[in-house]
């Protein structure tokens, strides 16, 4: 069992940033800021929105100004600084992220919630291209039919030294704003709760506005 601090990011997010030379900061260390709220702004996902854990319940942190921390595996690179997020732990292994942005205008929302989606059709590649110590393998699973739509993703890496990771992603649209939702554990992809989290990106969405 990982202590709380390590929960900021899945193995996979860790091992990438430990390449680099960075440390994951925890997610309940996130500086605090003011959630947007009234006025259209977007609304965030709660706790209980996220896929049921077997053994545990779900945490949230506040709705915070800025980019994770711990950046998402491969689309992380991509969010700006006008990014809003909120981390979520359990008290094992599981952990998730969402983060909205607010564009300008529906074009350049367009091109970003695509330039997330190409970040992570070829995510998998790039690791193993980058990181010779992990295989890596990633699923499509579809289109969701709300507002612009929702695209839904599943990535696996296994490191040579043992480590084995399932990670679920969400990239979805409502007019000018997208939303990025992570979800991440321990495991095997076959072992991720793929309706529970398509579930959870549909009302993601929703919520925007």
């Amino acid at each position: 069992m990982r202590t709380r601090g390590a929960l900021a990011a899945t193995t996979v997010g860790m091992c990438v940033a430990a390449t680099a030379g960075a440390v994951a900061a925890p997610a309940v260390a996130a500086p605090a800021a003011a959630a947007p709220s009234g006025g259209g702004e977007p609304r965030f996902l709660t706790s209980r929105e996220l896929p049921p854990h077997p053994t545990s319940a779900w945490h949230a942190g506040r709705v915070t100004a800025g980019q994770p921390e711990a950046l998402p595996v491969c689309a992380g690179e991509a969010l700006p600084s006008t990014s809003v997020h909120r981390t979520f732990w359990t008290d094992l292994d599981t952990n998730a992220v969402q983060v909205t942005v607010v564009e300008r205008d529906t074009r350049r929302a367009k091109e970003f919630a695509a330039l997330l989606r190409e970040k992570l059709d070829g995510c998998a590649a790039r690791l193993e291209r980058e990181h010779p110590d992990v295989e890596a393998k990633q699923k499509y699973y579809g289109k969701l039919n709300v507002e612009e739509g929702v695209h839904v993703y599943g990535l696996h890496t296994a490191w040579n030294w043992g480590a084995s990771d399932a990670n679920l992603f969400a990239v979805g649209r409502d007019g000018r704003t997208v939303t990025l939702v992570r979800w991440g554990q321990l495991g095997k992809l076959s072992d991720a709760p793929v309706s529970g989290f398509k579930a959870t990106a549909r009302t993601a969405v929703n919520k925007l506005y």
